[in-house]
């Protein structure tokens, strides 16, 4: 038996997205940004992608790679301090299922704003820098990687 120890996962952090349904909530959620942008009179169908694909990208900038730590205390001695939200997905590790959904999640909303905007120059500009913004910084190779020192604390 060991004393002092929980069963308790020691970072939620890493499992969240594992959870039942937060995919499917996930991609509902997506789907309601876009309807609540669909609504709005004077947006385009094609401008109503074109934001949807762009506020997915920034807000999840934001969620999994800017904000860093654990909103609770958690049983990993603060290890996960440092981190961010992306890096403690699935403990760290790349190719995980949870990632591979996160990483397809952009490149359809640019596919799918790509064609409703008939690939138009001016949205096809802005839809492929939320496609940078949304894939770029998922990737293996700028795991815990900080452009110019930014957020390292």
């Amino acid at each position: 038996m060991e004393v002092g120890r929980t069963a308790a996962d020691p970072n939620p952090n890493a499992t969240w997205m594992n959870s039942r349904g937060m995919w499917a909530g996930y991609i509902i959620t997506v789907a309601l940004l876009h309807l609540v942008l669909m609504a709005t009179p004077v947006l385009t169908t094609g401008m109503a992608w074109t934001l949807t694909n762009v506020l997915h990208s920034v807000l999840m900038y934001i969620m999994f790679h800017h904000l860093k730590g654990t909103p609770y205390i958690t049983a990993d001695q603060g290890d996960a301090r440092r981190l961010t939200n992306w890096e403690q997905i699935d403990d760290g590790r790349q190719y995980t299922a949870t990632r591979k959904f996160l990483l397809a999640v952009p490149i359809v909303l640019f596919l799918l704003a790509s064609f409703y905007t008939a690939y138009d120059l001016r949205h096809s500009v802005v839809n492929i820098l939320a496609l940078l913004v949304g894939v770029v910084p998922k990737l293996p190779q700028l795991h815990k990687f900080r452009l110019f020192g930014i957020n390292k604390y």
